[in-house]
């Protein structure tokens, strides 16, 4: 068993012949019993670890990004390219063109967790973009979002009038309330470097949605012949982090606990 996650990260990658997308690479990791982990997201962990590496090592940084979400060793001669999706072959006009007419999804979140959130009318849903030192709000995205008991697809809604944050609250209070603990989202708004969220000035055309749907679907429903995440996300994947509220009302409920359980006695 190696010491750390980069180690560990590093193993798996020596190991493999051709780029790996980082839930791959963990799922490898905790498969091998290259590393425990003591977590509840390692495939995030994995990300992050990675990311971190290549923003502040630079060209130090053992690894390699090669697409969004995949990653290879620097010290591979030759990378060997991730397995692209039939989109990912179309003639280079369609890529330009996309390029051109902007992002469709420009972030979203992956199997964020239900319990990390203190829900309330207008939710705080707090991530953290893997390297970065702010944490951005984005209760007030909108886009689509799909709701999931553990992994398996339950619910897939859009949020236009209101926010994906109302949209959510609302699932925990509805017919389905107890049916979910994770959700992912997919946002239109961009983030800005000051952490608020702004209107994205673009024209769609029926490439980037044609590529954009595709991609959602990938993620949603990870079939076994496609490779785990949809070439259709240019937009940055941000890694959910704890509503501090909720970590008080966690503190305040375990003191509680144990004031009656003293009383108790």
């Amino acid at each position: 068993m190696e010491n750390t996650w980069r180690e560990a990260i590093i193993r798996v990658l020596k190991e493999s012949e051709t780029a790996m997308h980082y839930s791959d690479i963990a799922e490898q990791i905790l498969t091998n019993g290259y590393y425990e982990s003591g977590g509840a997201t390692p495939a995030a962990t994995v990300n992050s670890q990675i990311a971190t590496s290549i923003k502040t090592e630079g060209d130090k940084s053992p690894f390699i990004k090669v697409s969004p979400g995949v990653f290879t060793l620097r010290e591979n001669p030759l990378p060997v390219m991730y397995a692209q999706s039939p989109t990912a072959m179309e003639p280079a006009e369609s890529k330009i063109e996309s390029n051109i007419n902007g992002k469709f999804i420009n972030a979203f979140g992956m199997y964020w967790q239900r319990e990390l959130v203190f829900w309330k009318n207008k939710p705080n849903l707090y991530g953290k973009s893997p390297g970065a030192s702010v944490s951005i709000n984005f209760a007030d995205q909108r886009g689509v979002y799909i709701l999931y008991d553990h992994h398996t697809p339950i619910y897939v809604g859009r949020s236009t009038e209101q926010t994906i944050g109302q949209r959510l609250f609302q699932h925990t209070l509805g017919r389905i309330a107890g049916r979910w603990n994770r959700f992912s989202w997919f946002g239109t708004l961009v983030p800005t470097n000051d952490g608020t969220l702004k209107e994205s000035n673009f024209t769609v055309s029926e490439a980037t949605i044609t590529s954009a749907f595709e991609a959602l679907l990938i993620e949603a429903l990870e079939p076994p012949q496609n490779r785990k995440q949809g070439d259709g996300f240019a937009g940055s994947e941000y890694v959910q982090e704890q509503d501090p509220k909720n970590k008080k009302k966690q503190i305040a409920t375990m003191l509680h606990e144990i004031e009656h359980k003293f009383y108790d006695e």
